[in-house]
């Protein structure tokens, strides 16, 4: 059957689920966080809680291209750090929605990114304040707090919500990453991540074979985004890149908030 038939789409609804989807290869592999507006068309075309378990085959689609472009720039000793606290909030996240509804998890969500924002933009205010360090076992008690922290919280929403890359986008920009690193380093987190989610995904009813025949349609519009997004990266200076980061984070966030 045709997946606009069997989605009741109509021309307008495909193109805009098109270009969310080409919006996520762009973010995969150049501006991470600027997802959440894919997120949040996918939420308005579709029944918001149907629209996670859609929206996530194409964020792997996205991944897997990331993966081949920045694959020599991954930081592995930080992604060991944070999986075991992701693996909790993924838990956590699956529990969430067995009882929440679409406004509960978009709210959570919002304000979730906009604190994360809001902190990453204190703590580098602060950095440039160069304040002096504290001594190496505060400094490495402080790091692994702050790792468990956001791993946790990227787990939980990414989960809920497809929402995990604004989170992990505030750790590693915190954690000092520069461009190539930051993108290589995400470019695995969220394969491994996502890969993860599909079983859960599936036993909560968000992937089945309708969902599926739709995917196929979209993850073709996904490539281009992925050119577009290698191409910009390179033109984009670092102080440029933080803050292209940290705005598409703040905008996600009020999208989730006022939807």
């Amino acid at each position: 059957m045709d997946t606009m038939t069997l989605w009741h789409l109509t021309g307008w609804e495909f193109a805009a689920l098109a270009f969310a989807a080409l919006l996520v290869g762009f973010s995969k592999t150049a501006v991470s966080g600027a997802n959440t507006v894919s997120l949040a068309i996918f939420a308005a075309v579709l029944p918001a809680r149907a629209s996670t378990g859609i929206l996530l085959p194409v964020l792997i689609a996205g991944d897997v291209l990331a993966v081949l472009t920045y694959r020599r720039h991954a930081h592995w000793p930080t992604l060991w750090r944070l999986f075991p606290a992701v693996g909790v909030g993924v838990a956590v996240g699956t529990l969430f929605l067995v009882w929440a509804d679409d406004a509960i998890v978009r709210t959570s969500i919002g304000v979730i990114l906009l604190l994360m924002a809001g902190v990453t933009v204190w703590r580098r205010r602060r950095a440039d304040a160069s304040d002096p360090p504290g001594d190496d076992g505060t400094a490495a008690r402080a790091g692994r707090v702050k790792a468990r922290s956001y791993g946790v919280l990227g787990g939980f929403t990414t989960m809920v919500a497809n929402a995990g890359g604004p989170v992990m986008s505030m750790y590693l920009l915190s954690a000092g990453f520069r461009k190539l690193g930051f993108l290589g380093t995400s470019a695995f987190f969220f394969l491994i991540v996502n890969v993860s989610k599909v079983p859960f995904s599936a036993g909560l009813g968000l992937i089945d074979g309708r969902s599926l025949l739709l995917d196929a349609a979209l993850v073709v519009f996904v490539v281009p985004g992925a050119f577009l997004g290698k191409w910009a990266v390179t033109r984009i200076n670092q102080r440029l890149f933080e803050r292209l980061v940290i705005a598409a984070t703040i905008v996600g966030g009020l999208q989730l908030l006022l939807a």
